[in-house]
């Protein structure tokens, strides 16, 4: 059976409500996680000690599995749900595994997207309190942010010794919700006892650099070095000001102290789950903390993570800026794709979807190809896991499998939404298959040696199919002062639209010979990578005209309702 007929026809929250969580001091003894090792919040979640976690960086590590996916279509792919239901049943074969995950943002949840804990009966729980505020992570990082945008603020109220140029300040507030009447603000309005008025704005807090920096960081000593490192605002000489000039990264360290710690969950069929940090595929690198997959590594001997949006942002984010920067090596990447999707991809309406159009199968596994050789250049094993839904014809699914076959990559179908670890036992076996026939030979992209512009320029023609890129000549200067301020070995995150290879988000498929055009390039010294802004990217969301708050609700049993 598919995502759309099962037995019993539940929504995902009464799924998740009707499970029998077991307290977190068992998950944990899975793991051989002892007492001391664990800080319980509540009976079902818990951090882990960093302090435990460093006592285990002499044991081997299990073997690391990305979970990435085809471009985003409106039809969906269920990349976070084959994640949780491919842990699941890498134990339900006998093996030990962990889930490693980001932690949901408040701005989504509450806007277009709802919960994303996963989905059916491959969820990570207690979906609720996930979704929500959880352990205080995203609270902490909202709070270290906005510490140094006040003391910026109050720098120049003070008397503004380092000479801040208040028309040059990068560094904004932020906040965990979609709302686009705070992306551009005036602040210090209303006499000379608030400030001296600028102009200002918010950005989510998924899109901080504190974010990006907490899910690179080491330990807290590197997270500070880090924080000091954070480049807010330039002179009127263009030389830039720092937070640690500003003496704010002590203070940011201590109010993320107990945030940096892993946060430990489970699935409904009670795999250990990591699920912590949540910074933006586009505008940063899209993957959860390299101290929960470091942990994760210690303790399983497989551990599932997951990169967002498609391969070609969240993967190659995950392989060339978390893998070059903490030394993990990826051993597998199972590449989640629909037929629903394929068919999109291969110019079918959204509402036509349910009729077999095999012909618009072998379209649209153009893009499921091209994210397949993408893998490949990084020298990873990829596996095609389709998420199967009950309108799946055995000619379009047979199609697909053609297709996919020429590329010498196994294509395996995966029922975990409707059944859990068992609908995803043939994935999980043909995996470890791979990592065991084909080992990884992990290769990053482009050395840290190479040109920015060559960079992006790698990126843009090996990866999207472009034939070239192209900038204005401030984006040409700009590029040639960071490299010699000494920024030029940093790698490169791409900003730009998921829903195409292109930065047009209309154009599905794998489209090739087009142009990738810079709009922008942000420096981001404390999580040492360059932004480079290409086409139109929100860093703050708005709502849609009817949120997903609107249907947001205690019931009168006092259960919440509507959150997915």
């Amino acid at each position: 059976m598919g995502n759309e007929q099962h037995q019993n026809p539940k929504s995902d929250i009464e799924i998740a409500r009707g499970a029998t969580l077991r307290n977190i001091t068992e998950i944990s003894d899975k793991l051989g996680i002892p007492g001391h090792g664990l800080l319980p919040y509540g009976h079902v979640k818990a951090k882990v000690d960093p302090e435990y976690a460093e006592t285990l960086k002499d044991k081997p590590n299990g073997k690391l599995i990305l979970v990435a996916g085809i471009t985003p279509t409106p039809a969906g792919e269920g990349k976070t749900t084959t994640s949780v239901g491919l842990g699941d049943a890498l134990n339900h074969t006998g093996r030990n595994a962990a889930i490693c995950l980001r932690e949901p943002s408040l701005g989504p949840c509450f806007g277009v997207k709802g919960g994303a804990a996963g989905g059916g009966f491959a969820q990570v729980v207690p979906m609720e309190e996930i979704n929500l505020h959880f352990t205080g992570d995203f609270h902490a990082i909202t709070s270290a942010h906005n510490l140094l945008s006040a003391m910026i603020d109050n720098h120049i109220h003070w008397g503004n010794e380092l000479g801040i140029d208040a028309r040059r300040i990068t560094w904004k507030r932020v906040l965990d919700m979609n709302d686009r009447a705070l992306r551009n603000i005036t602040n210090s309005l209303g006499g000379v006892g608030n400030g001296f008025p600028r102009e200002d704005g918010f950005d989510i807090t998924v899109a901080s650099e504190v974010m990006a920096i907490f899910c690179l960081a080491n330990d807290l000593e590197d997270l500070q070095e880090r924080l000091g490192n954070i480049v807010v605002a330039y002179t009127r000489q263009r030389e830039p000001i720092r937070a640690r000039d500003l003496q704010a990264e002590g203070a940011m360290t201590v109010l993320l102290k107990n945030a940096l710690g892993p946060n430990l969950v489970q699935t409904l069929e009670a795999t250990p789950a990591f699920v912590h940090g949540g910074p933006f595929a586009n505008i940063a690198h899209g993957c959860n903390s390299v101290s929960a997959t470091r942990t994760a590594l210690k303790l399983a001997d497989y551990v599932v993570t997951e990169a967002g949006f498609g391969a070609d942002l969240g993967a190659e984010k995950f392989f060339d800026i978390k893998c070059r920067k903490s030394g993990l090596t990826p051993d597998a990447c199972v590449i989640v794709a629909t037929i629903r999707a394929v068919k999109m991809h291969g110019g079918v309406a959204k509402e036509d979807l349910k009729k077999e159009n095999v012909e618009a199968v072998r379209k649209g596994a153009e893009n499921v190809i091209r994210h397949v050789r993408n893998v490949k250049k990084f020298g990873v094993p990829p596996v095609v896991a389709v998420n199967k839904f009950s309108a799946d014809t055995e000619a379009e699914i047979e199609a697909l499998r053609e297709r996919i076959a020429e590329e010498d990559v196994e294509l395996v179908l995966s029922d975990h939404w409707a059944n859990g670890g068992a609908g995803a036992s043939d994935l999980a076996d043909t995996v470890v298959r791979t990592i065991e026939e084909k080992p990884s030979q992990f290769n990053v992209l482009y050395p840290d040696e190479m040109p920015l512009w060559d960079k992006v320029k790698t990126i843009a023609t090996e990866l999207y199919g472009a034939s070239d890129i192209n900038a204005e000549d401030k984006i040409h200067n700009q590029l040639r002062q960071l490299e010699e301020q000494g920024y030029g070995h940093y790698p490169v995150c791409i900003a730009k639209t998921p829903l195409s290879f292109s930065t047009d988000p209309g154009r599905k498929g794998a489209p090739s010979g087009h142009t990738v055009t810079i709009r922008e390039v942000r420096l981001s010294a404390g999580a040492e990578f360059l932004v480079i802004v290409c086409g139109d990217v929100m860093t703050m969301p708005g709502l849609p005209k009817v949120p997903a708050a609107a249907h947001i609700r205690l019931g009168d049993d006092g259960n919440i309702e509507g959150l997915f």
